[in-house]
């Protein structure tokens, strides 16, 4: 469904004009394929968002290169591709929401020590399905099992 989604806005890019769209789109379209072809397997929706969360994380570590090498023209751009991506991504949660999910496996697996991280990330990843970043789940754990 993602594809025909990102091959439907790719058309409607085309014929609105909008260059930096479709150029985004094409290129996302692209990564899908190449790893369609690699897995020799038929995508689901859930490894498409992989691919695009891939996508949009590149983006982020090149906005913050561009930013430390004074280049505010490049990063500007790689900004508005990042917001092009992430209309295909889910909503990400709230720190809040994160937090509940992540005290609620805590004490669904009985983690209690910086032993458990492994289990408690694993689960974590699995329920939020891509809507937060693994950084940011790996710090929080962390802080909740350090305590």
């Amino acid at each position: 469904m993602l594809l025909k989604q990102l091959q439907k806005e790719m058309k409607e890019a085309m014929k609105s004009g909008d260059k930096e769209k479709l150029s985004v789109i094409r290129m996302l379209i692209s990564e899908i394929k190449k790893v369609q072809i690699d897995s020799k397997k038929e995508l689901t929706d859930q490894d498409i968002i992989k691919i695009l969360q891939k996508y949009a994380k590149q983006r982020k570590e090149a906005i913050q290169q561009y930013k430390k090498a004074n280049r505010p023209d490049l990063a500007e751009k790689e900004q508005k591709e990042l917001e092009i991506v992430q209309q295909y991504l889910p909503q990400s949660l709230s720190r809040e929401e994160l937090e509940k999910i992540i005290d609620e496996t805590i004490s669904e697996l009985g983690a209690s020590s910086m032993k458990d991280m492994g289990k408690v990330m694993k689960a974590v990843t699995e329920k939020v399905q891509g809507r937060a970043e693994g950084s940011v789940i790996s710090q929080i754990v962390r802080e909740k099992l350090s305590k």
